[in-house]
C-alpha cells in the first residue's frame, strides 16, 4: 500500500516501513485480536485496504477498524466455514466497488458475491459463480474467470452472455420499512409516483414491478392479503425515449397499513433502471 507493506497473520495485521540500514526494514504490530478469511481476502481501493474476516468485514487507512456492514448477518450466516479459503476479493473502481466471492451454505464451490460501495456507504449482495477476478485496470471492462473456464467481460452490456446464449439479469431492490403518518395510526396509500427511468436499456418497452409491502405493525410481517380490494403492486414502463425519456408517471393503489417497504424488480433481457425518489399519496385511516 503507500509508504508500507502490510502483512496478516491469523489474527494480527503488521505494517512494515523501510527504514534503511543497518535494520532495513521496521515492523510495527497495527492490529491485533482481528481475523482474516483467507490469503486472497484482501482488497485495496481509494487508498484503503479491505478484507473480509471470519465474523465482520474490516479496513485499513492507517488504523484498523470495523466495517459497518447492514448485511453481515445474512452473509455470515448463509457462508460455508469450510470453505473459507477459496474467499477472494476483488474491486471495480469504475462504480467504487470492493467484491468478496464466497462458498454459501453447504455449497463447495464459490456461488455468492457480497460488494462494499465504499463511496455511497452502502452494501449489496447477489449469486453468481466465479472463480478468479481482474479489474478493469488497462483493459476496457473487469474481467473474470467462471467454472466453465470462460473469460468474461463484466460491466459490458445489460444481459447475461456467460454462455453464449443471452438471457436477462434478474434484478430487485427492497427499502427498510418506513412509518406511514405518525406510525401509530393506520393510512391508506392511494396512488405512488414511481420516479424510475430505463436509459441505457435496449429492449423497446423496458419494465418493472414496483410494489407496496404494507404492515400492521413493526413486526407483524406483511399484511396478508397486502391490498384492500385493489393492487399492491404495478408494472412501470417506458413509453417513449425521444425527445426525453418517459415512462409510467403515477400508479393507483389500495394499501392499508402503520408501516410499509417499497420493492422494485425486474427480470426482462435488455432491461436497465434508475431509481430515483418515488413518492407516495396517503391520508389517514382506520382499520376495519
Amino acid at each position: 500500500s503507500r509508504q508500507e507493506v502490510l502483512v496478516w497473520t491469523d489474527a494480527a495485521l503488521y505494517s512494515m516501513q523501510y527504514v534503511g540500514a543497518p535494520a532495513v526494514w521496521s515492523a510495527q504490530l497495527v492490529g491485533e485480536n482481528i481475523s482474516i478469511a483467507s490469503q486472497n481476502a484482501v482488497a485495496y481501493a481509494n487508498g484503503v485496504s479491505y478484507w473480509m474476516g471470519r465474523d465482520k468485514f474490516y479496513m485499513y487507512d492507517g488504523r484498523v477498524q470495523p466495517l459497518r456492514c447492514d448485511v453481515r448477518k445474512y452473509i455470515f450466516s448463509d457462508l460455508n466455514t469450510d470453505q473459507y479459503e477459496q474467499v477472494f476479493a476483488g474491486t471495480n473502481e469504475a462504480f467504487h466497488e470492493v467484491w468478496w466471492f464466497y462458498c454459501s451454505g453447504d455449497s463447495s464451490t464459490v456461488d455468492k458475491y457480497v460488494i462494499y460501495n465504499y463511496m455511497e456507504n452502502i452494501w449489496y449482495y447477489g449469486s453468481m459463480a466465479r472463480t478468479a477476478w481482474l479489474d478493469s485496470g488497462l483493459r476496457e471492462y473487469p474481467l473474470a474467470a467462471t467454472y466453465n473456464a470462460n473469460l468474461v467481460n463484466h460491466e459490458f452490456g445489460v444481459d447475461d452472455a456467460e454462455t453464449g446464449t443471452t438471457s436477462a439479469i434478474s434484478a430487485f431492490i427492497t427499502s427498510s420499512e418506513f412509518d406511514l403518518d405518525d406510525g401509530h395510526r393506520f393510512a391508506f396509500v392511494w396512488r405512488i409516483l414511481p420516479d424510475i427511468t430505463f436509459e441505457g436499456s435496449t429492449a423497446d418497452n423496458p419494465h418493472v414491478t414496483m410494489s407496496l409491502l404494507p404492515l400492521r405493525g413493526s413486526g407483524s410481517g406483511y399484511n396478508n392479503p397486502r391490498s384492500e380490494g385493489g393492487s399492491n403492486s404495478a408494472t412501470v414502463t417506458r413509453t417513449a425515449t425521444v425527445p426525453v425519456e418517459e415512462f409510467t408517471d403515477q400508479v393507483y393503489t389500495r394499501v392499508r397499513g402503520r408501516q410499509m417497504a417499497i420493492k422494485v424488480e425486474s427480470s426482462g433481457e435488455g432491461t436497465t433502471w434508475q431509481l430515483g425518489a418515488p413518492r407516495i399519496d396517503l391520508r389517514p385511516d382506520g382499520r376495519r
